[in-house]
């Protein structure tokens, strides 16, 4: 396995990526690109990331790992963000590694990240295999949930009147709010807010894998709701759910290691047709 440091040309400024090449291109299984989670659990999910990478490229695969605008090493601020600059970096990250190499492609997303990747999936014109952490349902939702981290640090600071509303009324009116040491813009946070994981209607495989903190080990019911409805559709897609910590929001950098052997055999395997 080799590990290539570089950045990439784009609109505006450069991404930096990595890539993971297997040692032997000839035996290539898959090309993946990596799309991240969403403002500091990208963070705490660099390891699992580069762990799975690592392992994905032992078993034959390629992967580029690409920090999106304003995130992590690539230009720009986070504040200066919008949802469809993203999706023009997870474009930008298939297209270089569709011209590096031939085989299946895989978007590999991580909770938000899974909303960027079955978006830009419905915006290709090739068939594209998906491989889903832990999905965000729905951009709505998890925009709500993230504000609230602004709502508990004013709460603490005994700034309890409206917190929710005036910063919502802020949103609306084109001004950027600080979430958690984040500058959240209302082009991003527009964006996210009506984004929503949508039957991916020219994907190949789905491939949805979910740390589970129920005694049953089971899908939460939303999720299961999803993914049964996208079955009954027609599309080829399967759930796998391991134990572990919720790597993505634990205090301290964890690892599980049950999500990176199912992940790599849910790509190895076939889904009946």
């Amino acid at each position: 396995m080799a590990i290539e440091a570089f950045f990439l040309p784009a609109s505006p400024g450069q991404r930096f990526a990595l890539l993971y090449a297997p040692e032997d291109p000839v035996k290539l299984q898959g090309a993946v690109v990596y799309i991240h989670p969403f403002a500091e659990e990208l963070n705490k999910s660099r390891r699992m990331a580069a762990l799975q990478a690592r392992a994905l490229a032992t078993a034959g695969y390629a992967v580029l790992q690409i920090d999106l605008m304003g995130c992590g090493d690539s230009s720009g601020d986070f504040g200066d963000a919008t949802w469809e600059v993203w999706l023009a970096d997870v474009e930008l990250a298939c297209q270089w590694l569709q011209r590096r190499f031939s085989a299946p492609l895989w978007l590999w997303g991580l909770r938000t990240g899974c909303l960027l990747a079955n978006e830009a999936a419905n915006r290709m014109a090739l068939p594209v295999n998906l491989l889903f952490w832990q999905p965000v349902l729905a951009g709505k939702q998890f925009l709500q949930q993230f504000l609230r981290l602004k709502m508990a640090a004013e709460l603490l600071g005994n700034e309890t009147k409206g917190v929710m509303e005036r910063v919502r009324g802020q949103l609306r009116q084109g001004e950027s709010v600080e979430v958690a040491g984040y500058l959240l813009s209302p082009a991003l946070a527009g964006g996210l807010e009506k984004t929503e994981l949508l039957l991916p209607h020219r994907s190949g495989r789905v491939e949805w894998i979910e740390i589970s903190g129920r005694p049953d080990g089971s899908l939460s019911p939303a999720a299961l709701a999803r993914l049964t409805q996208w079955q009954v559709a027609g599309q080829r897609a399967r759930s796998t759910v391991v134990n572990g910590p919720a790597f993505w929001q634990t205090s301290e950098i964890s690892e599980c290691p049950a999500l990176l052997e199912s992940s790599l055999l849910a790509l190895s395997e076939t889904v009946p047709a």
